[in-house]
């Protein structure tokens, strides 16, 4: 997932090795927070189940830079004196334009999604693993990166198999996908996960606020808790799902939160080593690729007689291998589960319905098959809420991207339903082969009320000609549950088996002061109650109904009485004394 920078060193197959020892070795051992790891390489790393049952990583699990933070500490002290500038001080300076980006980020996240806790040391450790801070800051005042940054294509080839989902319009490849960006997510994950992160109106995934934001909402889905070191755990290897990877970034993140400062774009430090420099390994691809050239160029080799980066040794180039017989056929990519998918079938998803602001009981169930019918496992569905509506996955997003299991199933998450009452659309298609997709319909309904009844039972009484003295007040539930929000009418009618509005008796008034006998778009509150306004009376005497009735059918017939007041008989006089 690392780019590949032109003044980095190279080094050769035997100090690689030993880095590879030391990363292993120190982030299992050292990683703060981390609770025995392991010291599993990328190859060899156990998925872990949050990770595997989505997209995979919103890298691709491509390739990132090694290199360890300094051991000392990041914040010199003051009595160090004159002299050479502490590796420490140098590591944790962090290009001005990123660092903003980073910042920003979080403070977004912040807002959208509290209960994340973001740190946007997170982004930093993840943007340093991932590109070296964009290249060391090597960003426009914009924060787009002044060339893009890419990954090798995913053609299997010592990586993984990632055919183009794009187009090349992100990668420039349309033949495989590569990791793309500062943050180097490849362009099936950006798809959906994109943000616009500087206010331009684009979605860019080389522009490092675009790809900060994006990174965090990313690491903030599926509700995780990043103050939570298990949700955090799970976060970091959702973005790349190795144990290595994870013992890395939480190095640099206990790393970045012990100190750190800002530099000049451009100045920032670049790491030397990559996780895919292994014995034997192919030269890494440079940026930018030739679009439709399915692939990146190779990185030209050091000269021999330039000198290395301080400290790092001298450069040695890397073998490249012979060119192939013009008679050698091209090697046939091997077949993927992807390209084996014929269609898309449901696998028994229920009823979709909801009400405003509820999240669905049931979830979208999608089996990918071959033309035989038989099930393909380990393929990526995405499903996409489409058309203008507000229901969304209940992580807030309207994208999910789900592997199928062994049965060839995908689950998409729960769906949250909306403010906007109707149909909604779900689409199910498979990332990476173009088949005809599987659309799914769900309901949002209003909130709705099983059940009303009165607050109070004290007699609703006047004189004629006068006004009620309490007002009726109703609580609304649904299934014993407070139903609020619950759009309600209430109508004075003329009988019980008559539900039509009256015309005398009992009538509420309306901002002009005129009798009106009926009154719509009410709603109750967030407690589940509806007061009605004042009732008053005419001259008419005699005993009235009142009907309130709510979405879903819930009704309550409250009695009114108007009759004359009750006058004192007047008290006997005093008998005449003898």
């Amino acid at each position: 997932m690392a780019a590949q920078f032109g003044r980095r060193l190279r080094k050769g197959a035997a100090t690689t090795a030993v880095a590879a020892v030391a990363v292993a070795a120190l982030s299992a051992s050292q990683a703060p927070g981390v609770n025995d790891h392991g010291r599993q390489t990328a190859a060899d790393a156990t998925p872990s189940p949050d990770a595997s049952a989505s997209d995979g990583s919103a890298t691709g699990n491509s390739p990132y830079y090694t290199d360890l933070p300094p051991l000392n500490s990041p914040s010199p002290s003051p009595s160090t004196g004159p002299g050479p500038t502490p590796s420490g001080a140098t590591e944790a300076g962090i290009p001005a334009t990123v660092l903003d980006a980073y910042k920003k980020a979080e403070a977004a996240l912040r807002d959208s999604k509290p209960g994340c806790n973001l740190p946007w040391q997170l982004l930093a450790a993840i943007g340093r693993v991932e590109s070296g801070q964009a290249r060391g800051g090597r960003v426009t005042a914009d924060g787009t990166t002044i060339s893009p940054i890419l990954g090798p294509q995913l053609d299997g080839n010592g990586f993984a198999l990632i055919k183009d989902t794009d187009n090349g319009a992100y990668d420039g490849n349309s033949s495989y996908d590569q990791a793309v960006g500062p943050m180097q997510f490849i362009p099936s994950t950006w798809a959906w996960a994109g943000r616009d992160g500087n206010g331009d109106g684009k979605k860019d995934p080389n522009n490092v606020y675009d790809a900060a934001l994006a990174a965090g909402h990313y690491l903030c889905r599926n509700n995780w808790d990043l103050s939570d070191q298990n949700d955090l755990d799970r976060a970091i290897l959702s973005y790349n799902n190795s144990r290595e990877y994870l013992n890395l970034v939480m190095r640099w993140l206990e790393y970045y939160r012990k100190g750190t400062h800002e530099v000049p774009d451009g100045t920032g430090t670049l790491p030397d080593n990559r996780s895919d420099e292994t014995a034997g390994a192919r030269p890494s691809p440079s940026t930018p690729s030739t679009p439709g050239a399915g692939g990146s160029k190779p990185e030209p080799s050091p000269r021999p007689d330039k000198p290395g980066r301080p400290g790092g040794g001298t450069t040695t180039p890397k073998p490249t291998t012979p060119p192939a017989s013009p008679s050698t056929p091209p090697a046939t990519p091997p077949a993927t589960p992807t390209d084996t998918v014929h269609h898309l079938e449901d696998a028994g998803t229920g009823k979709l319905t909801a009400m405003v602001g509820d999240a669905f009981t049931k979830r979208i169930s999608t089996r990918a098959e071959t033309k035989a019918g038989k099930a393909v496992a380990k393929v990526r569905i995405r499903f996409t809420i489409v058309g203008d509506t507000d229901t969304t996955f209940t992580n807030g997003e309207s994208v999910a991207t789900v592997a199928t299991n062994s049965s060839g199933v995908a689950v998409a998450p729960a769906l949250q339903a909306g403010e906007k009452t109707g149909g909604v659309t779900v689409r199910a298609t498979v990332v990476g082969r173009t088949v005809a997709g599987l659309d799914y319909t769900a309901t949002v309904t209003e909130r709705a009320a099983d059940a009303l009844a009165r607050t109070g039972d004290a007699p609703l009484t006047c004189t004629p000609g006068g006004e009620f003295a309490n007002q009726v007040e109703v609580k609304a539930t649904y299934k014993g549950a407070v139903a609020d929000g619950v759009a309600a009418n209430a109508t004075l009618i003329k009988s019980a088996d008559d539900p039509t509005a009256n015309d005398k008796g009992p009538y509420f008034k309306d901002a002009d002061g005129k009798a009106v006998r009926t009154l719509t778009g009410l709603k109750t509150d967030a407690k589940g109650l509806l007061k009605l306004p004042k009732l008053y009376a005419d001259d008419t005497t005699g005993t009235f109904l009142l009907r309130v009735s709510t979405e879903g059918g819930a009704t309550l017939t409250v009695e009114l009485t108007v009759a004359a007041a009750e006058t004192s008989s007047p008290s006997p006089s005093a008998s005449p004394s003898a």
